[in-house]
């Protein structure tokens, strides 16, 4: 057996503060207070949100919701603006790695730590749909929960989903992180972490980053050391899952298992 070689999923080639840092247009405050308008417009923003939910707000503005507790003295629009621009959505947003956050200039600490418990609020709302659930009777909530935590990573990251005997979902872990377009990946270490759960079943969950769920050789080729290294010891393959950005591509429905 090779199980133990290393393999590499990857894509196939391709031809958008701290409190007190952030350098926004300053405000005249006097005995520390905002101004009137400031304050009116964070008024309105939270008044829109809760009569209309996000649905009722641009990207911007849900950002500028996040900015007005972690920046409660300064004009937060520009500064939502800045990291829309820098990584694209909201949701990059969120799940942009800490050190490039920190590079937009003015962010801090206090904006890092209040995006990142988003980030895992959203996880764990998405994950506790699938966990303990019957995975069949929820593909969906699968799918939804695949996208939310891993379709906005600027790299790839590769997971398995394992399943007991009533293909039940019994644990969801990360087993390696790569870069922009491939992630290292050893068909043992899935396998052995596969009996160590006493798992019966697997679900292999990889992103890549530019959006395009398109497997690459690499990602077949590996694909198959895995399911080869599981049959052998009667654990069953389900599928391999790559996420795009707004679409998915699934192993077994597109005939490669």
């Amino acid at each position: 057996m090779t199980e133990s070689r290393q393999f590499q999923f990857g894509e196939m080639a391709q031809a958008l503060f701290d409190s007190e840092e952030a350098p926004a247009v300053p405000i005249q405050m006097k005995g520390g207070k905002l101004p009137s308008y400031i304050k009116d417009h964070r008024k309105r923003l939270r008044a829109r949100f809760m009569d209309g939910g996000a649905q009722a707000m641009p990207d911007y503005e849900l950002l500028e919701l996040l900015l007005f507790r972690s920046i409660p003295r300064r004009d937060v629009k520009p500064i939502a603006r800045e990291l829309l621009e820098t990584f694209g959505d909201f949701n990059r947003v969120l799940s942009a790695p800490k050190e490039r956050l920190r590079a937009v200039p003015g962010i801090g600490d206090t904006v890092i730590t209040d995006l990142k418990i988003v980030e895992a609020a959203a996880h764990r709302m998405a994950r506790s749909k699938v966990i303990k659930r019957h995975v069949i009777s929820s593909w969906d909530a699968v799918l939804d929960y695949c996208h939310t935590t891993m379709a906005h990573r600027d790299t790839e990251q590769f997971r398995v989903l394992f399943l007991d005997r009533k293909n039940v979902l019994i644990a969801d872990e990360e087993q390696a992180k790569g870069t922009v377009d491939h992630v290292p990946v050893y068909p043992r270490e899935v396998v052995k972490r596969a009996l160590e759960l006493n798992a019966s079943a697997l679900i292999l969950v990889h992103n890549h980053p530019s959006g395009d769920p398109t497997p690459s050789e690499s990602d077949i080729q590996m694909t198959s050391q895995v399911n080869d290294a599981a049959q052998a010891l009667n654990i069953t393959l389900h599928d391999h899952l790559i996420i795009g950005k707004s679409a998915e591509l699934s192993f077994r429905s597109a005939g490669y298992l």
